[in-house]
């Protein structure tokens, strides 16, 4: 059973988090598929259209002989949606704002809440609620500088952006070096070409890539 523990640890230790939504839930579930073969074992599926709850139910079923496997539901805005797919089975709750109430209800159910935020107030409110891992969001606004200035405001406290982390070793190092724990990635990973063309193989690639590129970065 997955636990606010092992959902951090798995990204902690991935130091890289895949996101991404598509219509088609058996594409979805062909783009897990490849991205657990090419070393993955914790990604976020986002909430990011009409068929998301009823994809996600399908691939958390679809799934479940991936023991190993941490998957997260993101754009979680309100108690609703949390409250959905904490019944569909997600293994950790990954959102774009900081709502208390929804962070109350993830962590009633002993799972990882992961608010996003944009400035030293909102991280003092997400600690404040207990966040033990904040997501910087958009990151390519925010840029690594942002976290280096006010990273000791906030000692101890992990840390992983959204939006914007590139595919090359500079931007990725230099978010490492400013004191994140992992980087998310969505289309710069997983592309409109390569959902729309089903190109897995493809995907599997730069999905190695990726995590090679992660764990040069962060030596």
């Amino acid at each position: 059973m997955p636990t606010k523990d092992t959902a951090l640890q798995a990204i902690v230790n991935q130091a890289l988090l895949p996101l991404f939504f598509y219509e088609s839930p058996e594409v979805s579930l062909e783009i897990i598929k490849t991205l657990y073969k090419a070393g993955v074992r914790t990604l976020e599926y986002t909430n990011r259209g009409a068929a998301a709850l009823e994809n996600f139910t399908f691939l958390k079923n679809e799934l479940k002989s991936y023991e190993d496997l941490h998957l997260g539901i993101g754009t979680i805005k309100t108690v609703q949606q949390a409250n959905d797919f904490l019944k569909a089975g997600a293994d950790y709750v990954v959102a774009p704002i900081v709502d208390a109430q929804v962070g109350n209800l993830v962590h009633e159910a002993g799972l990882l809440w992961i608010p996003g935020c944009f400035t030293p107030t909102e991280i003092h409110v997400a600690q404040q609620a207990k966040a033990a891992l904040i997501k910087l969001f958009p990151a390519n606004i925010l840029g690594p500088a942002f976290l280096s200035s006010i990273k000791e405001l906030f000692p101890g406290q992990l840390f992983i952006p959204t939006g914007g982390v590139e595919m090359e070793e500079e931007n990725i190092r230099t978010w490492f070096k400013a004191g994140v724990c992992a980087v998310g990635m969505g289309s710069k990973l997983i592309s409109k070409d390569i959902l729309s063309g089903q190109q897995y193989d493809q995907l599997h690639d730069i999905t190695q890539q990726a995590l090679s590129l992660v764990k040069v970065s962060r030596s």
